[in-house]
């Protein structure tokens, strides 16, 4: 319950302990995304990578492009109708548990992340952002509903901040509150 505490704290205050905590949490975001990025965009082994690379040609946007699903709900459809015979379960849930962390982290570090609107942006914008490196590299398959699962993720990693946000802020009013009544007193 403590890193609750610590972690609201560090939303409001502008102490010691509130820089570390903010400091660990930047390099829990940057390990994050380093892995995110490896489970993602370099999901193949290396061999296989290199292979991709030295085969590519202008042809694989185009082969991407028909392989590539534009098609909202398309694949998750799939996933639901074949639950028992294809990997659903990762992928469907692979998606969106993959980027909460990022929904949870980011207000953390940038403030204007704490709307969520501005945090969809930016999820928004670096899910397309690995969506169309895969399409032009052939290191994955673009896919409309991973943009949707992804940012789907964020969002509940979000409502997650939320929780820490508003305990955060009550915990520090009544700090506050407290140590303006001991200094009238």
């Amino acid at each position: 319950m403590k890193i609750w505490k610590l972690l609201g704290h560090s939303l409001f205050a502008e102490d010691e302990t509130a820089k570390k905590v903010r400091f660990g949490l930047s390099v829990v975001f940057f390990v994050y995304f380093c892995i995110l990025i490896k489970c993602v965009v370099f999901k193949y082994p290396y061999e296989q990578l290199a292979q991709i690379t030295e085969s590519w040609t202008k042809k694989v946007i185009l082969e991407g492009l028909d392989t590539a699903n534009f098609t909202l709900f398309k694949t998750i459809k799939m996933y639901i109708r074949y639950w028992a015979r294809l990997n659903s379960f990762e992928n469907l849930f692979g998606n969106i548990f993959l980027f909460s962390p990022f929904g949870f982290l980011l207000p953390f570090l940038h403030k204007e992340s704490r709307y969520w609107w501005i945090l969809m942006i930016n999820v928004f914008w670096v899910v397309c952002g690995i969506e169309i490196f895969q399409l032009i590299t052939a290191f994955g398959a673009f896919d409309v509903d991973d943009i949707l699962l992804n940012c789907l993720g964020a969002f509940l990693g979000y409502l997650c901040f939320g929780l820490v946000y508003q305990n955060g802020r009550k915990q520090f009013l009544t700090d506050t509150e407290d140590t303006t009544s001991s200094t009238a007193a």
